[in-house]
């Protein structure tokens, strides 16, 4: 296994018709940069390079691929690559979109909307950090998770699954949209097929417990995604991250944690997280429709009044970011 990460392609790098000009962040299965298209509009390009298989000498742009990891290397890709292409079929104000796609270099760039904002993580960190009686309040927590959810059912009728949902993979951009970025998929096929290779990739507290299993993957479905949107949830009223799922399996505080939340929070509310969060994936709802239904979304007057408490909470936030405190989060900030 290596031991370093990759080194960035150097600036100014000719990536297909886009160049290089920042780099945006860094993660065990790839590169994210800021980049220019042939109009001069920013982007954000992903770029498949998981470090646990290859490596890449600072001022190259070839990686070089481990010769016994040959075909695992070429099996994410290709995973990575019909990911992308699924999601570029996807128009949809709460999913990330997908512009284009570009082979160079050996490997695979996706070349996709460069968004600005803060990440959903960023907001329940400095909810806790002014100490509020709440994390973030009801209002702001249903209509954000309405953009959510809406989100995630045209994915899911897409035939695809996130798998990686979480605060900082939820971006809420400064045109007040909640924004599913930072897709797993294919992260999960290198880890099911290289397990002596790929380290586990998933984000403890968030990852349903079939995640964690070593036949996990006949076990995947939507209700693998609603487990992470309760986890979510939880985050969004504790102000931290819920137990992982081994944990509760020996001890389970979700319910009373929740249920010390009663004066805060609505029953509904309270009662959409811990069913999401059920450890057994059979008693989680079954589709996103199911949990669309018990959150009562439809109830237009209730979405108008929650609206103003985004409103407001936004633009405290904006004001804050703007003094240095919360940075700018771009499509895919967590790759």
């Amino acid at each position: 296994m290596t031991k370093t990460q990759p080194a960035p392609l150097p600036m100014d790098t000719q990536v297909g018709l886009y160049r290089i000009e920042q780099l945006l962040a860094v993660g065990g299965f790839g590169l994210v940069y800021r980049a220019r298209d042939p109009q001069g509009r920013a982007v954000a390009i992903k770029e498949y390079l998981p470090s646990t298989l290859c490596t890449r000498a600072p001022g190259q742009c070839q990686p070089q691929v481990r010769p016994e990891c040959q075909a695992l290397y070429r099996l994410g890709l290709r995973s990575f690559f019909e990911e992308g292409r699924a999601l570029a079929r996807i128009a949809h104000p709460a999913v990330v979109g997908v512009q284009n796609f570009v082979h160079a270099h050996g490997t695979v760039y996706l070349v996709m909307d460069y968004l600005q904002g803060a990440s959903l993580q960023d907001y329940i960190i400095w909810a806790r950090q002014r100490r509020q009686p709440h994390t973030l309040r009801e209002g702001a927590i249903r209509t954000l998770l309405d953009q959510l959810l809406r989100g995630l059912r045209i994915v899911h009728q897409h035939g695809l699954l996130h798998l990686d949902i979480k605060p900082a993979n939820i971006l809420i951009t400064d045109d007040d949209r909640a924004v599913l970025i930072d897709f797993g998929a294919a992260r999960q096929v290198l880890q099911r097929e290289g397990a002596s290779w790929v380290k586990p990739m998933f984000t403890p507290g968030f990852a349903a417990p079939e995640m964690q299993r070593r036949d996990g993957a006949a076990w995947l479905g939507p209700w693998t995604d609603l487990y992470a949107v309760g986890a979510c949830l939880y985050a969004a009223m504790v102000g931290s991250p819920p137990p992982e799922a081994p944990q509760r399996q020996q001890d389970d505080r979700v319910p009373a944690t929740l249920q010390a939340l009663r004066s805060v929070y609505s029953e509904v509310l309270r009662e959409a997280a811990r069913w999401c969060m059920m450890l057994d994936p059979a008693q989680r709802p079954p589709s996103v429709f199911a949990l669309q239904q018990a959150l009562a979304f439809r109830d237009e007057a209730q979405d108008a009044s929650s609206g103003k408490w985004v409103s407001r909470l936004l633009g405290m936030l904006r004001r804050r970011r703007s003094g240095g405190g919360v940075s700018d989060r771009l499509s895919s900030q967590s790759p």
